[in-house]
């Protein structure tokens, strides 16, 4: 984790809002990461999408995306 950044997010968000943010950096960088994989890792069953085991990853993490994204809504400062 990269400690600057995140310091940097708690200034501009606060630190609750500040810790969302970063987590939601993180999980885009896994995402990346992860769809780079599936490009190599063809399912056999599915040609042109990544291997199973890939996919249930990519829904985990786009799911644990969307609620922290949801997370730093309802926390947002009216």
């Amino acid at each position: 984790m990269d400690k600057d950044q995140l310091e940097r997010y708690e200034m501009q968000f606060g630190p609750a809002r500040g810790k969302l943010a970063m987590a939601s950096d993180l999980l885009t960088d896994a995402l990346v990461l992860v769809g780079q994989h599936g490009v190599y890792c063809q399912s056999v069953r599915q040609p042109n999408k990544p291997a199973m085991d890939l996919q249930i990853i990519l829904q985990c993490l786009n799911e644990s995306k969307e609620l922290v994204l949801q997370a730093m809504e309802k926390s947002k400062p009216v």
